[in-house]
């Protein structure tokens, strides 16, 4: 529907009137064939029932509609209007194409968002402010976020079992690799590409599951752990679900004999000791300790990092 005729000062040219409501053009729509004009709710209703243009018949369907041309637009435009709101006190006439913005502001719109005075803060319409109930209201509010939070906790939970299962499926998939590697005299070496990406695959979902870390004493290194120090890393690791597969090689490279050229002397840490801050680091949960892992610190080079990667243990300075 268009606008009322009656809203607008001084006379209105009829080519800007809808020949279906009477009224003047509302977000206007053009048969192409027949260039006739008309609101878009109206038009769109009238084809919803009708395949011909209601002034000359012309065939036409809902799909070949398009915008009127920019000169009648721009002559809508330049109409002045009264504002909705005229029932409840606003006197205000403004320019057609400024009418949504100042209806939006309007202070007389009983539809325009106001926030309650009472002080529970939630936003209501103007007209709907004196039957607000604060507590009612905050009671819905609280309901409304229980049940998100509750499909939240069931989405969660859902994923998580999934995860699980697809952690079973991989499992069964390495054991199946393993078995036929095992029974198979001559084992093909796509078969070890396969076990060696998916083993792969575990160490670096593992990696991206434990907090990253920052050494900020790089002086607090233990390079030499004894066997009690060694064991409670090892405990740690075992309870963030290190892989097994690398498990031991880690726990042989917490020590500096097992560690790369530019690490496993006293001289050469000193050397290299500029580089640390490039390494990415993983903090061992709960313990003065970091893994530097191959995976995420190939950038550093055969000198300073080695496979699978590196515990170092600090006396302190991890954040």
């Amino acid at each position: 529907m268009g606008y009322d005729v009656q809203r607008f000062e001084g006379d209105v040219d009829e080519e800007l009137l809808c020949p279906v409501c009477h009224q003047v053009l509302e977000d206007p729509l053009q048969i192409p064939q027949c260039e006739h004009a008309f609101c878009a709710a109206c038009i769109r209703e009238w084809l919803a029932r009708n395949d011909s243009c209601p002034v000359d018949r012309t065939a036409v369907t809902s799909d070949q509609l398009k915008p009127v041309p920019r000169i009648l637009r721009n002559l809508l435009a330049r109409l002045k209007i009264s504002c909705d709101n005229g029932v409840h006190g606003c006197a205000a006439v403004v320019k057609l194409d400024a009418l949504r913005s100042h209806l939006e502001e309007c202070e007389h719109n009983p539809k325009r968002p106001v926030e309650c005075v009472v002080g529970c803060g939630l936003v209501v319409p103007k007209d709907e402010l004196e039957e607000h109930n604060c507590v009612r209201e905050l009671r819905a509010v609280v309901q409304a976020q229980q049940t998100r939070s509750c499909r939240a906790d069931a989405a969660m939970a859902n994923m998580k079992q999934q995860v699980e299962e697809l952690k079973s499926e991989l499992g069964m998939l390495k054991d199946y690799v393993r078995a036929m590697r095992v029974t198979s005299p001559n084992p093909s070496p796509s078969l070890r590409a396969i076990e060696d990406e998916l083993e792969h695959s575990e160490v670096v979902r593992w990696v991206n599951t434990v907090p990253l870390a920052r050494v900020t004493r790089w002086g607090g290194m233990i390079s030499t752990p004894d066997a009690v120090l060694q064991a409670v890393i090892k405990r740690s690791l075992i309870e963030c679900h290190c892989p097994s597969h690398i498990l031991t090689e880690l726990m042989e490279n917490a020590h500096e004999r097992n560690w790369p050229p530019g690490l496993n002397t006293l001289e050469t840490r000193q050397m290299n000791r500029h580089n640390y801050e490039q390494y990415v680091t993983r903090r061992i949960p709960g313990k003065q300790a970091v893994l530097v892992m191959s995976c995420e610190n190939m950038h550093m080079g055969d000198v300073l990092i080695v496979e699978p990667g590196i515990v170092m243990i600090f006396a302190h300075g991890i954040e």
